[in-house]
């Protein structure tokens, strides 16, 4: 059964608004159909769905989840690569018999037992010797379980058959005074989030923190490599616009333009259109980011990746400054559905923006904001805030010296995700704010 279409959605604007905040920008934009994002990632909200136990990573492919009815593409099955094929068990080699041990006349086999252990324990390489041992073939990687066997292309030892860690698995980044980490999760075979950190200087000298959080949208096409292709382009824009002299909410909204076009260039590449047709199921993923100036805070994002704002001083209130592109976050705007009623349907993280060929109209979001007080600035995916959705929850799970130790800090948030289950990727960035200039004024 199909679902109602989604109501009308009121003109867009941030979300808990802090008292600071100054007017965001976004365009108005006519109701959307969802992209149904996967199941994993369609969690329940935290107060009507108990954490999980956090569960240790299995090599094995997670289990396909039943479809959302909001969807509208087929959901996509996890797609581990295969196993190195099995090794068949070698035949034992005859060995000659003990001189005066008695043997069946017919078989030749011995009928006595010699004087050896039953069991011979396996001895593992020892790591001294091996880790330093060339690798084989010339410089193919040797596997990190048994240390001894050839990794194959499909990465897997051929010597014991352990499945090696990608790079992607997990990731840690630290630029001047930000940082960001992102894991796979506990349930997918693959991290398909990406994330791009930098730190530059405007005209005038002050600095620049730049941070982006993509999400693949896991029912497209290679999300991956449009999550990557995304923050890429994104971080490469910033980077270049905002020492020109571009205002930050101009040079952010152009960079979510960049990247748009760099995932859509994936559609008419070789490889997506090996897996499905390209405008069918063309490659997708979210996009958010913020860039931290001295005295001004720019955020924009489309899809449901989400920026926070936590001040120093946990006796302020802390913020949630973007506002989700999904079925949820349409019903509530419309009244139709109180939030935490919204985000226990199975149809909440249905998406209504995303950036890909088969996109509706781009629309970027943007909002600029000058806090009158130091803090922390939180970018990440849905595989974070599933787990700390309201600000108050999110500043709870921030470490309180986040400020001077941002990357412990987005560990810690990382941590905070996998305990709680670990169902989706996850990816956190966290950008200290500086206090503004002594004097300054907020509006």
């Amino acid at each position: 059964m199909s679902p109602p279409p989604p109501a009308p959605r009121p003109q867009q604007q941030a979300a808990a608004q802090p008292p600071w905040q100054q007017q965001p920008q976004p365009p108005a934009h006519p109701p959307r159909q969802p992209r149904q994002q996967p199941q994993e990632q369609a969690q329940a909200h935290p107060a009507a769905q108990p954490p999980h136990q956090a569960e240790p990573r299995a090599q094995a492919p997670a289990q396909p989840q039943p479809q959302a009815q909001a969807a509208v593409r087929p959901q996509a099955q996890d797609q581990g690569q295969p196993h190195a094929a099995a090794q068949p068990p070698r035949q034992a080699e005859p060995q000659p018999p003990l001189a005066g041990a008695p043997a069946s006349p017919a078989s030749g086999v011995r009928l006595d037992r010699s004087a050896e252990p039953d069991e011979y324990p396996l001895q593992a390489p020892d790591p001294r010797v091996t880790a330093d041992a060339a690798a084989p073939d010339g410089g193919a990687a040797v596997c990190v379980a048994c240390r001894a066997g050839r990794v194959d292309s499909d990465g897997y030892c051929e010597n014991c058959g352990h499945a090696q860690p990608r790079e992607r698995d997990h990731m840690e980044q630290e630029s001047g005074p930000i940082a960001a980490v992102s894991d796979r999760g506990l349930r997918h075979h693959r991290n398909e989030d990406a994330f791009a950190v930098g730190h530059t200087a405007l005209p005038d000298g002050s600095p620049a923190a730049v941070a982006i959080v993509c999400d693949g949208v896991s029912s497209a096409t290679r999300p991956d490599d449009a999550s990557l292709a995304a923050s890429r382009a994104a971080s490469e824009s910033l980077l270049a616009a905002l020492p020109r002299g571009t205002h930050p909410q101009q040079a952010m909204h152009e960079a979510i333009v960049a990247a748009a076009k760099a995932v859509e260039s994936l559609a008419g590449e070789p490889a997506t259109a090996r897996e499905h047709a390209p405008h069918q199921n063309a490659p997708a993923c979210t996009i958010v980011g913020a860039v931290v100036t001295p005295g001004l805070l720019v955020v924009g994002w489309v899809g449901d990746s989400r920026v926070y704002w936590v001040p120093v001083d946990r006796s302020t209130p802390p913020a949630r400054l973007t506002e989700d592109d999904s079925w949820a976050a349409q019903m509530v705007a419309a009244g139709l559905m109180t939030e935490a009623e919204a985000y226990a349907d199975e149809r909440a993280h249905a998406i209504t923006g995303w950036l890909g060929a088969d996109a509706y109209e781009l629309e970027p979001h943007t909002a600029s904001f000058k806090p009158d007080r130091p803090g922390v600035v939180v970018v990440c995916s849905d595989g974070l805030w599933n787990y700390a959705e309201t600000a108050e929850e999110m500043a709870e799970a921030v470490p309180r010296d986040a400020a001077v130790r941002p990357l412990h800090s987005a560990r810690v948030l990382v941590g905070h995700a996998l305990d709680g289950g670990g169902h989706d990727n996850v990816t956190v960035a966290v950008l200290p704010f500086p206090a503004p200039p002594q004097g300054a004024g907020s509006p």
